[in-house]
């Protein structure tokens, strides 16, 4: 009963949260958003004490059930595990001992490079986002695949129930990144379950550590135990050694495998632990301890420098039908305009994961993950497939970390996020000599005047002038811009973002 509903929660939690980086309407966001908010780096960040709480006592009472039920990317081993199983053999794990040494020398670089505000190995590490970027790289472009198939069958019936939207590969680095996670994930837990998971994830080695002290966990019971080995072979965290009666409780991930296998009776999830028990698992955790050169100390000092780190498609535009418009390319910015709502530049780099939620979630088709390594695959804003709308605030609702503040409409449509700057050599009414007036009648500020290229010629073409004061750099005239394949027009993005 425990084992299966720990599944079905876990399934529940693995859709929902996976609908979050495929759905494209904003639907699943409105009511399940909050499941984004409840992973633990995110809640950290965030300063989310009522999630941190949640999660903490939750471990603290039933050991890491955040890694099998919560985290996505928990989940997601699961799947492959349990796949990998149907075509290998039945019992297929075994015990092996912790390698410390590591799991904790990649929670200190992670600690280590949230302090130090490199984002570049933040990103890789954190768990939620790693998944994030597989779901919104490689599952979101099956899933609108399969949306455009059914818009296809749709249109030939006369039905509006689905339409099409594009599909494309926003960034290559982040492509190929999530590719690889994947490749790794998933191959780890083909072979091994939840090798990933007790190896290298900072988040299982933290919630690892507090489930030592939980109250309720699977117990063995010498006194019945006949060492049939028949857990341990189930068990895909590989943390039962049922030779000494032990399991290592922070490499367990409370799946409930090893319950419904044993056949005398001597497994039990409770809180009561025999003292024959208790005695050997002291002596085996003095021997890790020694092995692995960490002591309890020493990691509740990690554990608190790792909380102290976090309190500091628009459309293809064609002429009239019939002759396809070069696209445009993305200007060479001297800063990089960052989502609306991010405040500025170093408060993205300090809480942002690029689990890549706001790109997935924009409406408008402007975020894309940054190939800098300063901010690598944090989003930023482009505007060669669309424009920020001034009554669009979708990323700012959906962020789970605090990178990107909440806004209401009232104050994204006076949010300045960078400015427009006009270059001559490329306005066609300079390079064509044809009128043009594209970017005044686009912009949603009038922060944009045409004044004539000839002051003394009543005839004379007209050029744009920007008023640096009401612009908000929302870069609809850098987007609606005829000049190909740079515009004339374009964003350049500012240290500090303010109302205006």
């Amino acid at each position: 009963m425990l084992r299966r509903s720990r599944i079905i929660l876990g399934i529940i939690f693995f859709v929902l949260i996976s609908m979050l980086f495929l759905d494209f309407t904003g639907t699943f966001h409105r009511f399940f958003g909050w499941m984004a908010k409840f992973q633990l780096i995110p809640a950290i960040l965030a300063l989310n004490f009522a999630a941190v709480a949640v999660l903490i006592i939750v471990t603290i009472l039933f050991g890491r059930i955040y890694c099998s039920v919560i985290c996505p990317l928990g989940v997601f081993q699961d799947a492959v595990s349990w796949t990998s199983g149907k075509f290998k053999k039945k019992n297929r794990f075994s015990y092996s001992p912790a390698i410390s040494w590591l799991r904790y020398a990649v929670l200190v670089l992670f600690v280590i490079a949230l302090i130090a505000g490199v984002s570049s190995i933040v990103v890789l590490l954190e768990p939620y986002s790693a998944y994030g970027r597989i779901a919104s790289n490689l599952f979101a472009q099956v899933y609108r695949l399969g949306n455009n198939l059914l818009a296809y069958f749709a249109e030939r019936i006369d039905s509006y129930a689905f339409y099409s939207v594009e599909v494309r590969i926003k960034s290559g680095v982040t492509f190929g990144i999530a590719v690889l996670t994947f490749l790794a994930v998933g191959y780890l837990a083909w072979r091994n379950g939840r090798t990933y998971c007790n190896t290298i994830c900072p988040v299982g080695t933290v919630l690892g550590f507090i489930s030592r002290f939980s109250i309720f966990k699977p117990v063995m019971d010498p006194d019945k135990c006949t060492k049939c080995s028949l857990c341990a072979r189930n068990c895909k965290a590989s943390c039962i050694d049922y030779k000494n009666y032990t399991i290592d409780y922070s490499r367990c991930v409370a799946c409930m495998n090893c319950l419904g296998k044993c056949k005398f009776d001597a497994l039990h999830y409770s809180a009561k632990r025999p003292e024959k028990m208790v005695n050997l698992e002291y002596e085996a955790e003095v021997k890790s301890s020694g092995a692995s050169g960490m002591s309890r100390r020493g990691f509740l000092g990690v554990v608190s420098l790792f909380a102290a780190s976090h309190v500091i498609k628009a459309q293809n535009k064609v002429d009239g039908g019939l002759a396809v418009i070069v696209d445009k390319k993305i200007p060479a910015r001297e800063t990089p305009v960052n989502p609306p709502g991010s405040g500025s530049a170093r408060n993205m780099k300090q809480y942002c994961t690029g689990c890549q939620l706001c790109v997935s979630a924009c409406p408008n088709n402007i975020l894309r993950p940054s190939d800098k390594l300063g901010t690598f695959m944090q989003p930023e804003v482009s505007f060669e497939r669309g424009y920020c709308r001034p009554e669009c605030t979708r990323c700012s609702e959906v962020c789970p970390t605090g990178a990107i503040k909440r806004i209401t409409v009232d104050e994204k449509s006076g949010l300045k996020i960078g400015r427009a700057v006009w270059i001559k050599e490329n306005c066609v009414v300079n390079r064509d000599n044809v009128i043009c007036t594209a970017c005044e009648r686009h912009c949603p500020t009038g922060a944009i005047t045409l004044i004539p290229r000839e002051p003394d010629n009543d005839k004379s073409l007209k050029i744009p002038v920007v008023d640096d004061e009401l612009c908000i750099g929302c870069g609809a005239c850098e987007n609606l811009c005829p000049s190909r394949p740079f515009s004339a027009i374009y964003v350049e993005g500012i240290t500090r973002q303010r109302i205006i």
